[in-house]
């Protein structure tokens, strides 16, 4: 508590260098990492209801999870190939 009164009353705040835009936490980078964390969250939640209400085994729950994510990059793959195909048409 001492520490934190002398950091105001001695101005030491003003000596700190302030946040780079980029690491603020309403800029695109904070904005990103923040869905990535509530991806994450949501996988975890995801793979808890699958083995625990369910009742899929852990390594069934992974399964499911590497064929959505090999899906989700097939899908991806063949639409951004159809995009750059219309692109230099």
């Amino acid at each position: 508590k001492t520490d934190f009164i002398n950091f105001i009353s001695d101005q030491e705040w003003k000596s700190i260098e302030p946040v780079s835009s980029w690491f603020g936490p309403s800029s695109f980078l904070m904005s990103s990492m923040s869905a990535l964390f509530q991806l994450s969250m949501w996988i975890r939640h995801c793979h808890g209801y699958l083995t625990e209400n369910v009742g899929i085994p852990v390594w069934g729950s992974y399964a499911v999870f590497a064929l959505a994510t090999l899906f989700s990059g097939l899908i991806l793959g063949l639409v951004s190939g159809a995009l750059e195909t219309d692109c230099l048409v």
